[in-house]
């Protein structure tokens, strides 16, 4: 096991779900480790306090083993996101209470304050996943397709959460953090015009 990623996701891991993006048993990440391996969280790990043995290295080229029934429920929505792109470093999974509650009424994310419009100038797509009852057998497939036919790293789905990957960690959190402020921010403002 790569002791130094871990030493990186650590803190990363820990502010995350300080700040609630990661819930007791859902959210994952994840860090490549060569061109057809990775490393990513148990699934019954709490990713507050995380060490090596939260862990499980898998490798995407060989026959999938018993260690593929231990990882994270979201380790198929991470094998493909490799797979399609050589770029991704680090991938995480989280739902952050604000941008995901805000997917819920809106189709798109248009910030209006200055950090959110400076990083999404464009806005961010809300995905709807439409069904959720084969949205699991789904998700693998429809998240790496809609990253390889989009030059945007995060992936707000309706319902459901953030997909997000970088090559760099700490570029990947923040435009997480960024994009759930911009979601408090919108959803405060929008309880001031009607209150």
């Amino acid at each position: 096991m790569d002791s130094y990623l871990i030493n990186q996701i650590k803190p990363i891991s820990h502010s995350m779900f300080q700040k609630n993006y990661f819930g007791v048993f859902h959210g994952s990440i994840s860090a490549r480790t060569s061109v057809h391996s990775f490393i990513i969280n148990k699934k019954e790990t709490i990713l507050d306090e995380i060490d090596q043995s939260c862990f499980i290295q898998l490798n995407c080229s060989i026959t999938k083993d018993y260690r593929w029934n231990e990882a994270s429920t979201d380790v198929r929505i991470h094998e493909k996101i490799y797979k399609a792109l050589p770029n991704a470093k680090y991938i995480s999974y989280t739902m952050p209470p604000y941008a995901t509650a805000y997917s819920l009424t809106h189709d798109r994310v248009i910030p209006k304050d200055y950090y959110g419009h400076q990083e999404f100038r464009r806005g961010v797509v809300i995905y709807d996943p439409k069904d959720f009852l084969n949205w699991h057998k789904r998700a693998s497939k429809e998240i790496s397709l809609f990253f390889q036919n989009s030059q945007e790293h995060l992936l707000l789905i309706k319902g459901f959460g953030l997909i997000s990957y970088d090559r760099d960690l700490t570029e990947m959190v923040k435009k997480v953090a960024i994009l759930e402020n911009s979601c408090k921010l919108l959803t405060l403002s929008q309880l001031n015009e009607n209150g």
